[in-house]
């Protein structure tokens, strides 16, 4: 970077709130609550903002990329080979990657990255420990032969499900080399790796400063198109309406954590809004300990009493989108059907039919906390059209959780998300329950609200797991979604968004489902 660039950075990230000035064109500036990281080792990393960094500073075998985030692509590796049978994938790795310290990615590098999540075994390793590994075993499980890397798995699963287990942030790919000679008293290089990075990914990391900034620079060696900005300068700015006032006043490009009225309240020409699908589901639940609620007449009236259009256009008004399944719109699999509006009259005639008998009176357990309490409030006012009348019950979010848990509630308002982009990380959630008994506790929403799942729908989640055929199983999973939408105690009704402002002179920002899907190697500002 010339000493002119470094100027401008400097006076960017100087200026007082009231000033007014514009970024370097070769820069983009964002404002963005980042307080939530606690770590940025891919061991270890487990927050929202960690997420993002990582996936900006490193590489994996195989990768959800910006050029679109829901399809399993080639990363560290161009090509793989699956046995079903022994369970082992064989990667062979592109001869052009290359860490930001210059060193080539390795075999060797990937055999010790592995090794190192499962070693230190800290909060993301559950995610690779999934496969079998062990710190005893891993190092014959994964193995590497010059370019080539083979990955044994131990469980009867299919190999999609293990591509996305290495697709993962945990699976990330860090310079062995370069992260020894930082090695502290055996932590593995873990201690400098939460100040620095030792990936290959598009961008290096130039600086971080804890709940302040982060600044990256474009790896200009990258194997892949772009980056198309020279950096990313990620300003901690915790609170919305400073953001705002940034975003106005042009001294930064994009403004991360606005709230809806503050989107609504922007009517600047320069300004754009974008809005992004995200993972969490919500749901209204319905446990099956209570007499009231086990005849299947009542889901299917439930169906027809959400104000779902109501709803989006005025309290949850660009925080969530209409979502009936119970996979993600934007995951690969995802079952993006919407076929229920709000239809009191056709509620009381599948009721009336059913011979189920109104009024029923149930209580409702809710997160006290905007917006949850009004979605709540909407459908005690729209389920009383058909005489099903809520009692609504506030509570903390442990108590409320606590309570779902210990399946003593009557109707639940919740939302779930998965753990790693892979089907079976909700269909196990919202599809499976082998064993409905009181003992068997099992954190799912099936099992949670007592609901003894049909045995062809367990079998059906079951084989999808273990499905070696891609396409046949993403079809396995629609059906399973179908399925849950059709005839199930919990009812599906949104998916969380995620509104972004920004400058109208940037292109190509890229927000995934997740906060591991965010990237901006494709940004421009023209």
């Amino acid at each position: 970077m010339n000493h002119l660039k470094a100027s401008l950075l400097a006076t960017v990230m100087a200026l007082p709130l009231a000033a007014h000035a514009e970024t370097p064109d070769d820069v983009l500036v964002v404002a963005q609550n980042i307080d939530d990281i606690v770590a940025i080792d891919p061991a270890q990393a487990y927050e929202f903002t960690s997420g993002e960094l990582v996936t900006n500073l490193y590489d994996r075998l195989v990768q959800y990329d910006a050029e679109d985030p829901t399809t399993l692509a080639a990363g560290l590796a161009t090509d793989w080979a699956v046995d079903p049978e022994n369970k082992t994938i064989t990667f062979t790795l592109r001869d052009d990657a290359v860490f930001t310290s210059g060193n080539p990615v390795r075999g060797e590098d990937v055999v010790w990255s592995f090794a190192r999540v499962i070693k230190l075994n800290l909060t993301p390793a559950f995610i690779l420990t999934q496969l079998g590994w062990t710190p005893e075993n891993v190092e014959e499980m994964v193995t590497a032969d010059g370019n080539t890397v083979t990955v044994k798995y131990d469980g009867d699963f299919s190999p999609a499900f293990v591509l996305n287990v290495l697709a993962a942030r945990p699976a990330s790919v860090v310079d062995k080399a370069t992260v020894l000679e930082h090695e502290q008293d055996g932590d593995m290089g873990n201690a400098w790796l939460n100040a620095n990075a030792a990936g290959s990914g598009p961008f290096a990391l130039q600086s971080y400063r804890p709940a302040e900034l982060v600044r990256l620079t474009a790896n200009d060696d990258y194997f892949k198109d772009g980056p198309k900005i020279d950096s990313v300068i990620i300003r901690h700015v915790a609170e919305a309406a400073t953001q705002q006032l940034l975003l106005e006043s042009g001294d930064i490009d994009m403004a991360k954590n606005l709230t809806p009225d503050q989107i609504d309240s922007i009517t600047s020409d320069d300004i754009k809004v974008e809005v992004y699908p995200q993972s969490a589901v919500h749901f209204l639940s319905f446990n099956q300990k209570t007499e009231s609620l086990t005849p299947e007449a009542v889901w299917d009236a439930a169906r027809y009493l959400v104000d779902y259009e109501g709803m989006t256009n005025s309290i949850i008004k660009g925080q969530m989108e209409v979502h009936q399944a119970f996979w993600p719109k934007g995951f690969p699999g995802s079952y993006d059907e919407t076929p229920f509006t709000y239809d009191p009259e056709k509620a009381k005639q599948i009721l009336a039919d059913a011979g189920v008998e109104t009024p029923i009176s149930v209580t409702l357990d809710v997160i006290n906390s905007a917006p949850f309490t009004d979605m709540a409030q909407s459908l005690q006012a729209s389920f009383a059209d058909a005489g099903i009348n809520f009692e609504i019950l506030p509570g903390t979010g442990s108590q409320v959780i606590t309570k779902y848990r210990e399946r003593s509630h009557e109707a639940m308002l919740l939302y779930w998300g998965p753990d790693f982009m892979d089907p079976h990380s909700n269909a196990k959630a919202f599809a499976y329950n082998s064993n409905n008994s009181d003992d068997a506790y099992a954190a799912t929403t099936t099992w949670r609200n007592a609901w003894a799942v049909p045995d062809d729908m367990n079998d059906m989640t079951t084989a999808a797991l273990t499905e070696s055929d891609p396409a046949k199983r993403e079809e396995m999973y629609v059906e399973l979604q179908e399925r849950v939408q059709e005839k199930s105690p919990i009812v599906i009704m949104f998916q969380a968004s995620y509104q972004v402002a920004m400058g109208e002179d940037v292109t190509g920002y890229v927000n995934g489902a997740t906060s591991d899907f965010v990237f901006y190697r494709l940004v421009e500002k023209d």
